[in-house]
Formats: structure tokens, C-alpha cells, sequence
């Protein structure tokens, strides 16, 4: 099997309701799908990240495509080595990671489908019998509204709870105060400043909150960099912290393991560039006695179960993944994945990726993108 063709779209959804952090403040996710063609006419599916901008990734990937073609999906990690090597793109990393992230997952799925097996197992099989586990992202809301989400929530099973704070303090507290309330005191409450605060200000945030509230970890609290700040910062608080920021390679990851300067890290094969770094990073990390939460940037179907794949493989991170499923108004495929409604997600049966984009939506929001441009991670509201 060689690769013949890749086509590349990229593709805007909506969300269900505006997602709001000290950093962002945007309507939906924009990414690039890959369609990768083989030479018997089999078809594998990717899912580039967009970042800050959905046409450079989209350039980042067609600039690699003529390394691709004529080659063996099952090549994949040779490819790369050229990608980066003679492409250049170990000089522009991050946006290489972005891009080259959804070439990976189509040429596994490729290969997947050519051995006959789901990509779980081409990646090692189970490393545990038990689902994965995934969060609830909450959004930003009145009391009411909080009390609502978390009671639905509930009903529904979910034991992690994801909330945005580092906007402004006293509304964070209140929200905080909220979410506690209505969750009961054993189910997981999770913080993210996406940076927002000093070493101070977290210090005393942190303590106060984690006294009154039992936060099961405190995401991107500070800068990620320098690293040392964030190892200094850990030294003097009780409750676990996790880096996400600033992991925007494997050299960064490695560094933040190395300093000891995080409980958990949120990344995702969009950091670090494949599935494959992915997994060999997470289980350095494990070794290092850190747990790897799988992160989301804003993702489709497609990117969800490739990740679910390697969440299969890794099977001793940490529960409560990161995911977008539930908050999209829409996906690409033509089955509804188990996180739109569910904490749980087992197995995937199928070959390959084991699912099936439909054309259809496709089509639609591929012209949604081409009409209005991308969801900016700045414009929502305006």
C-alpha cells in the first residue's frame, strides 16, 4: 500500500455555547481534516490542530505533503524523520506538531486498515481493561446555570469537573463555591488560569480555594516558562498542579518532567507531533511519577478517537481526559462517538481509526469555513 493522494479541508463548527477563558474567547473549533487516498483506493482520516491561525496550519501540511506521497503508511515514523529533517520543520516546531499531527493519524489509520486491526492495537494493545475516562467541561455561568450543568451532569455519570477561572477573582470563587456545591464533596473539581496569574497571586488563590473547595488539580496556574518558577511554585502548595502551556514540543515536555515541576501534564499528540511521541512521552512521564492528561485544543471525531486509541494503548493516566464532543453543536462522523453524552469510552472495534467520516457534514462545514473563515480564538461576542 502507498499513499497517492491527500486532500486537505479545512472545516468550522460551531460550539453549543461560547467558550470563555482568560484566554480565549471563541465560538466553535476551526481545524484542517485530512483525507489520505492509498493506491487501492482505501481512505485514511486526519485532524490537523489550528491554533492561532487555521490557514498556516493548513500551509504547514500542504508543505508536507510531497513527503508523503508514494510512500508506505506504514512508514510513519520514517516520514516524520524527513518532515522535520529535510523539510525544515524541526525549525518551526510548534506549527509543525500542529500539522504533522493529522498526517499521522490518517497514515495510521491506513495502516490499520492494511493489518486488519484497530490502531490501539498496532500501538501495543490495552494497557488496561478499564474505559477511559473523560471530563465535564463546564461552562462560565450564573449560579442557576452552574447548578444546572452539574446536576445533568451527574445524572449522567461524570466524576471530573473542568471549570475556567483566572478572569476575575470573585467570580471565579463564586463560581468555584457553585460547582462544589452541586457536585457533592467525592467527584473531581479541576481549575484552569491558562496562565493568568503571578507566583503570588496563585499562591494565595490556590490555598484559599483548595482549603475551602478540595481542587483536584490546578491547571496553568503561572507561566510555564521559566520552568523553574512553576517547580517553585509547586514546593509550596499542597494540591497537585499541572503544566499545559508551554509543552509545545517533546524537548519541552522532557524539560518539564525533568525539573519536577508539574503533578500532571495536559498534552496531546498536537504538542509533541504523532501519536507515537505522545505515548513514549506520557510513559517517561509515568516513570517520573507525573500522570498525562490528555488535552483538547477544540477537536472533531476524528482527533477524539485517534486519541482514544492512544489513551487504550497508555491506560495509566489520568482519568477525566479533556475533550470538546459534548460542547460541539455538530461532528463529522456518521456515528455519534460515546463521549457526546458519556463520561466512558471502551473500546473502538473497528480498523484503523474505526470510524467513518460522513461527506455530507463534511461538505457543510468545509463551505462554513470557506464563508465566514475560522472561529478566532478572540472574536466570539464581538
Amino acid at each position: 500500500m502507498k499513499i497517492a493522494a491527500i486532500d486537505l479541508f479545512p472545516v468550522s463548527m460551531p460550539y453549543r455555547h461560547v467558550e470563555l477563558s482568560s484566554r480565549v474567547s471563541r465560538g466553535g473549533v476551526s481545524d484542517v481534516v485530512v483525507r489520505m487516498t492509498a493506491d487501492d483506493g482505501r481512505v485514511g482520516w486526519g485532524e490537523c490542530c489550528s491554533g492561532a491561525d487555521t490557514l498556516s496550519v493548513l500551509a504547514a501540511a500542504q508543505a508536507m505533503i510531497p513527503f508523503l506521497i508514494g510512500r508506505s503508511p506504514q512508514d510513519g515514523q520514517i516520514v516524520r524523520r524527513d518532515v522535520y529533517g529535510k523539510g525544515l520543520w524541526d525549525y518551526r516546531v510548534q506549527t509543525g506538531n500542529f500539522a504533522w499531527a493529522g498526517l499521522d493519524m490518517a497514515m495510521l489509520d491506513l495502516a490499520g486498515q492494511d493489518a486488519g486491526l484497530p490502531i490501539w492495537r498496532l500501538l501495543g494493545g490495552r494497557g488496561s481493561l478499564a474505559p477511559v475516562s473523560y471530563f465535564h467541561y463546564l461552562a462560565r455561568d450564573t449560579s442557576e446555570g452552574l447548578a444546572r450543568q452539574c446536576t445533568e451532569a451527574v445524572a449522567a455519570g461524570y466524576e471530573h469537573f473542568y471549570l475556567k477561572v483566572g478572569l476575575e477573582p470573585a467570580d471565579d470563587e463564586r463560581m468555584i463555591a457553585d460547582v462544589r456545591a452541586a457536585i457533592g464533596p467525592d467527584r473531581k473539581l479541576r481549575i484552569d488560569a491558562n496562565e493568568a496569574w503571578s507566583a503570588p497571586q496563585a499562591a494565595k488563590l490556590i490555598r484559599r480555594w483548595d482549603e475551602a473547595y478540595d481542587l483536584d488539580f490546578v491547571e496553568a496556574p503561572i507561566r510555564a516558562r521559566p520552568v523553574r518558577h512553576m517547580a517553585k511554585l509547586r514546593e509550596r502548595l499542597d494540591v497537585r498542579l499541572c503544566a499545559n502551556e508551554g509543552l509545545g514540543s517533546e524537548t519541552d515536555v522532557l524539560e518539564m518532567i525533568a525539573a519536577g515541576a508539574a503533578d500532571v501534564l495536559c498534552f496531546s499528540s498536537y504538542w509533541v507531533g504523532g501519536l507515537q511521541q505522545f505515548l513514549t512521552l506520557s510513559r517517561v512521564a509515568g516513570l517520573a511519577g507525573i500522570e498525562v492528561c490528555k488535552h483538547t485544543h477544540g477537536e472533531f471525531g476524528i482527533a477524539a478517537a485517534a486519541h482514544q486509541h492512544a489513551l487504550l494503548a497508555l491506560g495509566d493516566g489520568a482519568r477525566g481526559h479533556q475533550h470538546t464532543a459534548a460542547v460541539l453543536a455538530d461532528d463529522l462522523l456518521e456515528e455519534e462517538i460515546p463521549i457526546r453524552t458519556s463520561p466512558l469510552w471502551g473500546e473502538i472495534e473497528g480498523v484503523g481509526l474505526g470510524v467513518r467520516v460522513d461527506a455530507a457534514k463534511l461538505d457543510r462545514y468545509h463551505k462554513l469555513f470557506r464563508a465566514q473563515g475560522q472561529f478566532l480564538p478572540w472574536a466570539a461576542g464581538e
